[in-house]
């Protein structure tokens, strides 16, 4: 399946970002929950997602600041909450240098 094998290339490619996050979320770090990471989803792989709260975790950089990739965003946020799922975003540069308000954020989302 070609989503398994983006998915797979995404988590060894992960941004720096991701890997900061990433360290935050696994083994049930933050609130007990279960993240995964780079999880298909239909046409998407997402980057984080706590299935047990359906909530996607995107980690965007400058480049979803276009309007061709904000449109694309919309989309597949339109598609995931579809499908049942909370998806919120949070850019790189916060997670490199305010994680405590990114982890914020993200608490307040599970509740």
């Amino acid at each position: 399946m070609e989503s398994n094998r983006v998915a797979k290339r995404l988590r060894r490619d992960a941004t720096q970002a991701e890997q900061k996050l990433w360290q935050q979320l696994r083994n049930r770090r933050l609130a007990g929950l279960k993240f995964r990471r780079q999880m298909p989803i239909g046409p998407y792989v997402v980057d984080f997602i706590s299935l047990e709260q359906g909530l996607v975790i995107e980690v965007d950089g400058s480049q979803h600041g276009t309007l061709a990739n904000q449109m694309h965003d919309e989309a597949r946020t339109a598609y995931l909450n579809q499908q049942g799922f909370r998806v919120i975003r949070v850019w790189n540069n916060d997670v490199l240098s305010r994680m405590e308000v990114v982890l914020a954020h993200i608490w307040l989302s599970l509740r």
